[in-house]
């Protein structure tokens, strides 16, 4: 296993982490895994002893369940495994059970302690933006949960750009606990999150964590132009829109060629499109999922996959999406004087 720092912390989490959306079935709308308590068990295992040693959860999941699996199932080697959860959505339908203000995160925060059966969360996150709590309440609310030993770190998730500016902005006006991470949707059929949120990690020091990073199976090499995939599929049969489809015809020039690379090293598309991203500037962690350990076993093995630079560039070039204003403006006229950080969204744009 690999081990990346999570921004400019002095964290180290493993290059590929556990994610239990699929752990519980508590849930008003159909669960997405149903997995029980003795089946999630065995895929913390087999993950654990492979050396993943984070694992994303959120009061949300199943309605808190995912995050009593995820207590009990770690009962007894708590010390040795990072747990990241998150707050934000309405668990109560009142009007103080939601959003990021003072009395819901704290309270949220108190609730998940209990039931991941643990006195400290080593990764709090906020999982979608509030644009109705001051953001100085926030982050004082955050600060107060890290000076209190209830949480070691704090993080955001879903936000956009000038979101993750203005809390950092009002965290380092008032000396208080700075997001150490951000986690997003970053995948080969959704590069939206170069044109800001990339280039924000690197200049600002945040850990990228990356959300679904085979798009909800989209990139699994299941779904294909003829056929399109298998029934039942949350993306083409229930209407599922994360990620939304905008290019249909694109997605499958992607996974032609996850496809045809895959073939090239004997493995799935969905290996290749895990190895693609863990070369991303910025990337600290992928946070994956499945509901069968064969899943996990063939997502672990995209550690050991290393493509040749012919194999990058073209998935770079059959995903590349447009450059948009100003961006495009920047690459043509601002190239002489561009950071790092503005590198990964402008790419070699004015070369061309």
């Amino acid at each position: 296993m690999e081990y990346r720092l999570l921004g400019r912390s002095g964290l180290k989490v493993s290059a590929l982490a556990m994610g239990t959306w699929t752990l519980g079935n508590r849930s008003p709308d159909k669960p997405t895994g149903s997995i029980g308590l003795k089946d999630a068990r065995r895929q913390m295992d087999m993950l654990i002893d492979a050396g993943v040693n984070l694992i994303d959860t959120a009061n949300v999941y199943t309605r808190g369940q995912s995050e009593e699996i995820v207590g009990e199932a770690l009962e007894g080697r708590r010390e040795h495994v990072l747990i990241a959860t998150k707050a934000r959505f309405n668990m109560f339908g009142l009007p103080n059970t939601a959003g990021n203000s003072r009395i819901n995160l704290i309270a949220e925060c108190e609730r998940s302690l209990k039931r991941l059966r643990t006195d400290w969360i080593d990764l709090y996150q906020l999982h979608q933006w509030d644009g109705q709590t001051p953001l100085e309440e926030t982050m004082e609310a955050l600060d107060t949960l890290v000076r209190q030993g209830k949480v070691r770190y704090v993080g955001c998730s879903n936000f956009s750009g000038w979101h993750i500016m203005k809390a950092l902005a009002a965290a380092d006006a008032r000396g208080y606990q700075r997001f150490v991470s951000q986690q997003i949707h970053y995948t080969l059929q959704a590069r939206e999150s170069e044109y800001e949120l990339v280039p924000i990690s690197l200049d600002q020091g945040l850990g990228i964590l990356v959300w679904s990073p085979i798009a909800g199976g989209l990139l699994s090499g299941k779904f294909r132009r003829k056929g399109k995939g298998p029934k039942g599929s949350r993306h083409f049969d229930r209407g599922f829109k994360e990620p939304p489809i905008r290019d249909e015809e694109k997605l499958y020039d992607i996974i032609d060629e996850l496809v045809a690379i895959g073939e090239a090293h004997d493995c799935s598309a969905a290996r290749v499109a895990l190895a693609w991203l863990l070369q991303r500037p910025g990337v600290s962690s992928l946070v994956i999922g499945g509901r069968t350990e064969e899943q996990f076993a063939d997502n672990l093995a995209a550690l050991d996959l290393k493509l040749t630079k012919d194999e990058v560039r073209r998935l770079d070039a059959v995903s590349e999406p447009p450059l948009l204003y100003p961006y495009w403006h920047q690459a043509l006229t601002a190239n002489d004087r561009l950071s790092p950080a503005d590198i990964p969204a402008m790419s070699d744009y004015w070369k061309r």
